[in-house]
């Protein structure tokens, strides 16, 4: 008996503290009256002083009416989510259906509704209907009321997209995005979540066995995000609307000259004036493309962009060319209302053969290990009468071919100077300071499979095609050639058999490796295993772990 009364008390006890906690809701919701108020206000002197600035910027006109479209829709649903819970609190006090009731948070503290806030099934049942996946197709249910949000949030995307297409109503991209993420606040969306192997929609999330406290709280959220959504959309409205174009701030000493090479005896002659630059350029308000033109650039070519510095473009090219060298290009800089103006430009320069030139033929540097094919001149002196010498990096060199032509090769990496002398009469004579160049050792290679370079993972038709295994520096472009000395693969085939190792000699695969590669199991990975001599005669032991997929 004693465990009974017990039992009693315990259970009263818990009903006490349901009790309390939902009056807890209604004071979230109290609370969440007062937030409603606040922004309320906020918007409307934000929208007073929007409407307020279209005699000093005309411009903010088509801004406003759009604003004020988008307010009635926001405003409608709003009146309608009060419809929604004074429905409710009727239902709750068992009024007839059609009996108008306020659908504010004092009703719950109503003498007829104060004992009556944790009661679940009549929302529930109002909202949804008699189950949980039922649909209740009254004018103020839940289905309705997720075809006002969904029907609000469409119209404010579709309204955004075509002001976005339309002169004198765009917004900056970065705001464009920022607005339609935020749209999306009031967009019902199904959580997905299981309980009691149910799988919650929208609906149920917010009304499913929800006491009516807690109910209550859910509708007052979706006024205040479509109160906040309207903020920012006013926000967002009126500040593109007084957007300012991005205006010099720095004055820069600047010459223009007619020409970059001047012959001897020649007048030189520039032009030296304040030119305006730009220090607060942002990200994607100017860009200076090379080798494009205004009516390519216009449609939506890039050319290639070079970087900036307090708005200029700097460009460096290189000079290996000799004589009238010409570029061109577009400067696309962003005007108020957010569209682009570009601007179109054209320069030229000369480049003169240097007094001495030593170059690297097949690229800007040497490696280690391999013959690198070297031309050196000196300008007004024949090939033939070219002397060189050089040191570093274990260097050493022949004449290879014609005049001025060498193979160099290098046991060691580093720094190599190469120094151009002059033969003649009066001996051997130096014609500049030596030419430093850079010695590298060669890169180490890659496995080539499938016709690709360390690939993550193939296709098993891809993998059934290969027949040996490959190697190469990927992105090198210099003439070097790698061999597969031998090779080890592993792995399981499509019956779960595990090759553990089958090796082979060469790039050639064998049967027993192309057996495994014909039929291998998938999502399960090959290993290749392999040991490459490279140009310098070194070993590399590579390993490549290749997923398969369908």
């Amino acid at each position: 008996m004693i465990g009974l009364m017990y039992l009693v008390l315990t259970a009263m006890l818990a009903l006490n503290v349901s009790k309390a906690v939902l009056w807890g809701y209604i004071s979230v919701s109290e609370s969440m009256d007062k937030s409603k108020k606040n922004i309320q206000l906020n918007n409307e002197q934000l929208a007073e002083a929007f409407k307020a600035s279209i005699s000093g910027n005309p411009k903010a006109q088509p801004y406003y009416e759009q604003a004020v479209i988008a307010q009635k829709s926001i405003n409608d649903g709003f009146k309608f989510i009060d419809d929604v819970k004074g429905n409710i609190i009727r239902d709750l006090l068992g009024l007839p259906e059609g009996t108008k009731v306020l659908g504010d948070t004092v009703q719950l503290r109503s003498r007829e509704a104060k004992d009556k806030v944790d009661n679940y099934d009549k929302p529930s049942h109002l909202m949804l209907g008699s189950e949980a996946h039922s649909e209740n197709d009254g004018p103020l249910a839940a289905k309705a009321l997720k075809a006002k949000l969904n029907g609000i949030y469409d119209q404010l995307v579709a309204q955004l997209d075509k002001m976005q297409k339309t002169d004198g109503t765009h917004l900056l991209p970065p705001d464009y995005e920022n607005l339609k993420k935020k749209f999306a606040l009031i967009k019902p969306t199904d959580s997905g979540r299981e309980e009691d192997k149910l799988k919650y929609t929208w609906a149920m999330d917010n009304f499913y066995h929800l006491p009516m406290g807690a109910v209550f709280v859910n509708l007052q959220k979706m006024q205040v995000d479509l109160k906040n959504v309207e903020s920012e959309m006013l926000s967002a409205y009126s500040g593109a609307s007084g957007k300012l174009a991005i205006k010099p701030d720095k004055l820069v000493a600047s010459i223009i000259a007619p020409s970059s090479y001047i012959a001897s005896g020649q007048p030189y002659k520039s032009e030296i004036f304040l030119s305006a630059g730009f220090s607060k350029l942002a990200a994607g308000d100017m860009e200076v493309m090379m080798g494009v033109d205004s009516a390519t650039a216009v449609k939506g070519g890039k050319g290639n962009s070079i970087p900036l510095s307090a708005g200029r473009g700097q460009y460096e090219v290189g000079t290996g060319a000799t004589g009238d060298q010409k570029y061109s290009g577009v400067i696309k800089f962003r005007k108020p209302d957010g569209t682009f103006e570009y601007y179109p430009f054209s320069g030229e320069y000369k480049v003169a053969k240097s007094a001495v030139a030593v170059s690297a033929d097949q690229m800007n540097v040497f490696y280690a290990g391999v013959p690198n094919p070297v031309s050196a001149g000196v300008a007004g002196v024949s090939p033939n009468d070219i002397v060189i010498s050089a040191s570093g990096a274990g260097v050493s060199y022949v004449p290879k071919g014609e005049p001025g032509k060498y193979e160099f090769k290098f046991t060691g990496t580093g720094e190599c100077l190469i120094t151009v002398s002059k033969k003649g009469p009066d001996g051997v004579k130096p014609q500049g300071p030596p030419q430093k160049f850079r010695v590298k050792p060669l890169p180490k290679p890659d496995l080539k499979v499938g016709g690709k370079f360390s690939p993550t993972e193939l296709k098993k038709t891809e993998l059934a095609a290969v027949v040996a295994v490959g190697a190469g520096a990927v992105g090198f472009d210099f003439a070097a050639n790698y061999i597969v000395k031998s090779w080890v693969i592993s792995g399981s085939n499509a019956k779960d058999r595990y090759f553990p190792g089958i090796e082979g000699n060469g790039s050639s695969l064998t049967p027993a490796a192309l057996e495994l590669l014909r039929n291998p199991k998938i999502n399960s990975k090959i290993y290749f295993e392999a040991k490459v001599q490279g140009p310098d005669g070194k070993i590399n032991n590579i390993a490549l772990p290749v997923k398969i997929t369908r």
